[in-house]
């Protein structure tokens, strides 16, 4: 027992680091659990067929990966050997054979190259009969608490880095229609909502687990009344209360679905699919925790029916996570206005400050000075020097970096950035203007750079050759 445990250990360190691409570290870890893993399989007797075939499992997957950090390192040589092994475990190892094609095409061996991905093909249609596997859930460190912004909210119980998974969680339901939001008629729209609360309504009839989780959600009343749920109650593996036989009446259940339902084209989504113009709604459990902000600190990735939720800024532990349900580029009297569809009364520190200074004498000057046709630089010697009076800068080096009559273009960016996290937007500003003053050194910083808040758009799931691309996509988007 204490060596499958050690093992389990071995196994999680190990993915993690191979996550975190230190191909170095992954690989001595790996090792250390094949070698484990092959000493402990020639203890089992054929008494443990149950055990044998899983650590055979674990043992084919360790030596895959071990094969794919070493071919990041163009150690091609062992990752063949490492798939060779794996693939006389498992001759039909989807990965194993996906990995050992990459490596034989990296080496100009396409014969043998285009075997491994038939094997693989074939393998791919006959175990999953032409459909991709899901998603898996996953729920990071967080927590349900009492929030200062309004009832319940989703907290971090650890410091967590911009890009960083948060949340993978599938929809409860999910309705689409093939055209954009603004495109649909009235008619349109409303048959849409009505397919979408008849789907909801069905669903937690027939399973008790959701349709409890769906009764803990707010209607938009009582907040402070709410009882706070345990977040493993939103885990997959827990099966919920199954002596559990109140119904949700449907006057509650719509006023849930009008609270919590959430649209994929909202200003902190980005959505991947082969139909991007489908337009969706769709009700998902553990993320209609999250509250709105105007300095919003994560952002969401539908996939499909999937929501994934990410960081887009740096968090510390107990820090409560937010997205924007409004747009956070517009300005404060815009917000308010869009606020009041939502029912929403934001009290993030940014509309508080924003409040305070727009209430000042010098600022209602300033708007009255680019009425009247004032210069630019002019605009903004008056803004630095209220900012200063406010002491808004929140360092020397800042004041410095804006200490001129046109601040530079990444100067703007970053400052914003600071405010509202990754936004797409600003990463194509960020990407013209790179482009627009050619390569060359200067070129590649700024190249990092873009990558860095493409991270805080998109997340660390998407690897960085990939993020390239969608960095070059966000362009012509």
């Amino acid at each position: 027992m204490a060596e499958e445990e050690y093992i389990q250990q071995l196994r999680s360190k190990a993915a993690e680091l191979f996550l975190r691409e230190e191909w170095n570290d992954s690989i001595d870890v790996y090792s250390n659990l094949i070698s484990h893993c092959t000493h402990h399989q020639q203890q089992l007797s054929l008494h443990h067929p149950n055990h044998l075939q899983k650590l055979h499992k674990s043992l084919c997957i360790a030596l895959c990966n071990r094969a794919e950090a070493r071919s990041r390192l163009r150690d091609f040589h062992c990752a063949l050997q490492d798939c060779d092994r794996a693939l006389q475990i498992d001759a039909s190892h989807f990965k194993t054979l996906l990995c050992k094609g990459k490596i034989l095409l990296c080496l100009n061996r396409y014969s043998m190259a285009l075997e491994c991905f038939k094997a693989a093909l074939l393998d791919s249609q006959a175990g999953f009969h032409g459909k991709p596997p899901e998603l898996a859930e996953y729920i990071g460190a967080v927590e349900i608490r009492k929030s200062d912004i309004s009832g319940r909210g989703l907290f971090a119980t650890k410091n967590i880095d911009a890009g960083s998974l948060i949340l993978v969680t599938r929809a409860i339901v999910m309705e689409r229609s093939i055209l954009a939001g603004k495109d649909l008629s009235e008619d349109a729209q409303l048959a849409m909502w009505k397919n979408f609360i008849q789907k909801v309504s069905e669903f937690a009839r027939k399973c008790y687990k959701t349709r409890d989780l769906i009764g803990m959600l707010s209607i938009g009343e009582d907040e402070e009344e709410l009882e706070i749920p345990d977040i493993d109650l939103f885990r997959p593996e827990n099966v919920g209360n199954m002596d559990s036989c109140e119904m949700i009446d449907m006057e509650k259940l719509l006023a849930i679905l009008d609270v919590n339902s959430l649209t994929e084209d909202a200003v902190s989504a980005n959505v991947l699919r082969k139909n991007n113009d489908s337009y969706g709604v769709g009700l998902w459990l553990l993320p209609s925790f999250i509250n709105h902000s105007c300095c919003p600190n994560s952002r969401r990735l539908h996939v499909g029916d999937y929501l994934i939720v990410h960081a887009s800024k740096d968090m510390k532990a107990g820090e409560e996570i937010t997205f924007a349900y409004l747009d956070p580029l517009s300005p404060l009297s815009k917000r308010r206005e869009m606020s009041m569809t939502w029912g929403i009364q934001c009290k993030c520190k940014r509309c508080r400050f924003e409040n305070e200074v727009f209430a000042k004498q010098e600022i209602k000057e300033i708007e009255i000075g680019l009425e009247r046709g004032m210069d630019v630089g002019g605009v903004v010697y008056k803004l630095e020097e209220h900012m200063k009076r406010l002491k808004a800068y929140r360092s020397d080096r800042s004041m410095k970096r804006w200490g001129r009559r046109i601040p530079a273009m990444d100067a703007v960016v970053d400052s914003v950035v600071d405010v509202v996290g990754g936004d797409h937007r600003l990463l194509k500003i960020m990407v013209e203007e790179l482009k627009k003053n050619g390569g060359g050194g200067s070129g590649l910083v700024g190249m990092e750079k873009a990558l860095k808040l493409a991270r805080d758009v998109y997340g660390k799931v998407v690897k960085k050759q990939a993020m390239k691309t969608l960095v070059e996509f966000c362009i012509g988007d």
